[in-house]
């Protein structure tokens, strides 16, 4: 378990904005989400504003009563001030029952907008992004931050639409009653202000720490129930324990500093509320017993400083809620607003406008070129994750159609980065890749992606039954074509041979299935989507010779008039490979067809001769193993 350093993952930037200040524009922008929802909005609005009005009429006809009985005594009208105020408590239920309904739809509406608008942007992000960037991590941020700004966005919203109303509803009956009382009651709001802002900067601060370490306990979470077996295997989970205990200690420590921070700010509002209303009832009795000032008003006013300091304190907690949410917005934005690495021009993406515009209905790539992949050529390629230590060196590699390309080399050696380059999942440092003779970067990228198939060795298998797995390859296939893919990839007879067959729930991650038989699904999947290109990562390393040697047959028949890109350490595997190229440091050191290669005596030979001695030494361990164990049977 790692204690993960937002430096890890590039989280610098996300955390660095400024903390002095309430960032309006951040939240202009998640108000817009809200807002695109203008019917609720607005009913909201209207249902928060009523009770505002409503609670502003009560100590009017508090005061009502009492003057009238002040004046007239038994002959007092109590009947139309007992109806006033029935009719204010109907009305007050009415807009309670619908500002609930209504922020609960804006909470979910805006929930919902937000994950999906970060769902839609990790999809286009380049393979870069999640290079240092946990899943925990990101779960995080999709999962409580977009909880929280949904609730303070609807909750909010409404709290300060009532809580404005009442202000400026009780401030402009004050004045109207008795000016002088209501500057009494208004002289405390410069201090409310002074402390706002010397509580602002450390509640935001404190605030950013609880989600940092929140993050990092998602992610450890995340690491732990997928690293399960391997912690169990070297009996980490004392240690692991040790570390997780340091950050759920990190996250305590920041959790109850904002939360101190919070419970100090609030009381303050309490206590200033509280000397307001100590003010006015000494200086409304003083004027009441001089007689300048009725007992009603004196009533009314009471009840109007006690209920205009209710939304500021409402407002004061969501004051300190802004505050932390303002890091949540931060993070879960900068998810919406992440920009991908690799990226279609704005060329090509011109091009692709034009020819939907126009209705382009032939069989031809979105940004204009041929459909089919016929050649791939690699130029004087070098890439490096960071600049400074380049992975590929000058690398030079053409593959035509019908070609499959080999590559063989050590651990380490850049083979997988290589093909990670060749389907544009990262781009060359220098050089080019030219597709049918043009640079790839001149070409739509979904295009090209979605011509490659890949195999990866391990292989990823979502949930569900294993029919829509193998169908993820091409969504509108029928069952016969997915049986068929099935039957070419070797999966067909495990498969029958399941109690559900292929409605089999594969379970998550695949995990009611072997490595091999998760494998053999993945190449079913490939085949199914009929790709321009295949690229295997030791996609067979999972499966036994015999499996493979009918994965390989079936792959002939596929592969026919396909380019494919092939890294294998079993290199009985690519014997019969159009070429094979040996990747060492980085750099191609040789290349030629095995029996070229054989000839030359150089380091695939080498390769070649080491490994098919070990396994020449396995084979006859294992028969001496079993004619050890013959007699003991007799």
């Amino acid at each position: 378990m790692t204690d993960y350093d937002d430096d890890n993952y590039q989280d610098g930037i996300d955390e660095q904005r400024a903390a002095a200040r309430v960032q309006t524009h951040l939240w202009k922008r998640l108000f817009g989400y809200a807002a695109n929802h203008k019917r609720d909005l607005v009913l909201l609005g209207c249902c928060s504003l009523v009770p505002a009005v409503v609670e502003t009429l009560y100590p009017l006809i508090t005061k009502g009563v009492l003057d009238d009985i002040e004046a007239n005594g038994a002959d007092a009208n109590l009947w139309r001030w007992g109806f006033y105020y029935f009719i204010c408590t109907v009305v007050l239920c009415l807009s309670v029952g619908g500002f609930i309904a209504g922020a609960g739809k804006i909470r979910c509406y805006v929930s919902h907008d937000i994950r999906a608008d970060a769902f839609k942007n990790l999809q286009r992000l380049s393979f870069s992004f999640y290079d240092y960037r946990p899943v925990g991590w990101l779960m995080a941020r999709m999962t409580a931050d977009c909880e929280r700004l949904s609730n303070i966005l609807a909750w909010g919203f409404m709290d300060l639409i009532w809580g404005s109303a009442l202000m400026l509803g009780i401030t402009v009956a004050m004045l109207l009653i008795n000016w002088q009382l209501a500057l009494v009651t208004l002289a405390v709001l410069p201090v409310l202000y002074w402390v706002s802002l010397k509580f602002r900067r450390h509640i935001l601060g404190s605030a950013r720490e609880v989600r940092r370490a929140n993050s990092r306990i998602t992610g450890a979470y995340n690491e732990a129930i997928m690293g399960v077996l391997t912690s169990k295997a070297f009996v980490r989970e004392d240690a692991n324990l040790e570390d997780f205990r340091g950050l759920t200690g990190r996250m305590f420590g920041a959790s109850v500093t904002n939360m101190t921070l919070a419970a100090v700010y609030l009381p303050i509002v309490t206590t200033l509320a509280s000397l307001a209303i100590g003010m006015v009832l000494l200086v409304g009795g003083i004027d009441v017993y001089y007689a300048p000032l009725t007992v009603g008003t004196l009533v009314a006013f009471m009840a109007y400083v006690r209920h205009f300091f209710d939304p500021v304190e409402t407002l004061g907690h969501w004051f300190a809620e802004m505050q932390m949410a303002q890091a949540s917005a931060e993070r879960v934005l900068s998810l919406v607003d992440a920009e991908p690495a690799i990226a279609d021009s704005e060329d090509v993406r011109r091009a692709m406008a034009a020819q939907r515009n126009a209705g382009e209905r032939r069989q031809i790539a979105m940004d204009g070129g041929p459909a089919q992949v016929s050649s791939i050529e690699l130029r004087n390629v070098s890439f490096g994750y960071d600049p400074a230590h380049p992975v590929l060196k000058g690398v030079n590699l053409t593959a035509q159609a019908g070609e499959t390309i080999a590559l063989v080399g050590p651990t380490g050696g850049g083979k997988s980065t290589l093909v990670n380059i060749v389907c544009r999942f990262y781009e060359p440092t220098t050089g080019q890749v030219l597709v049918n003779g043009m640079d790839y970067r001149t070409r739509s990228l979904r295009w090209l992606q979605s011509n490659i198939g890949m195999v990866m060795q391990s292989a990823h298998v979502f949930s569900g039954p294993i029919l829509e797995n193998i169908r993820y390859g091409r969504l509108d296939a029928t069952d016969a074509e997915t049986i068929e893919a099935a039957r070419i990839a070797g999966a067909h007879d495990f498969i029958a041979a399941l109690p559900d067959g292929y409605q089999t729930d594969v379970g998550e991650g695949g995990g009611r299935l072997s490595a091999g038989q998760k494998q053999l699904i993945s190449f079913a999947r490939a085949i199914l989507a009929d790709p321009q290109v295949l690229v295997m990562d030791e996609a067979t390393s999972s499966v036994d010779t015999e499996t493979e040697r009918f994965i390989q047959q079936g792959l002939a028949r596929v592969l026919a008039g396909r380019i494919a890109f092939v890294i294998a350490h079993r290199l009985s595997t690519v014997r019969h490979a159009t070429r094979i190229a040996v990747v060492h440091g980085g750099e191609i050191v040789e290349a030629g067809n095995h029996d070229e290669l054989i000839a030359a005596q150089g380091r695939y030979a080498e390769l070649y001769r080491q490994q098919s001695l070990r396994e020449a030494t396995r084979g006859w361990a294992a028969l001496e193993a079993r004619a050890t164990a013959m007699p003991d049977r007799a």
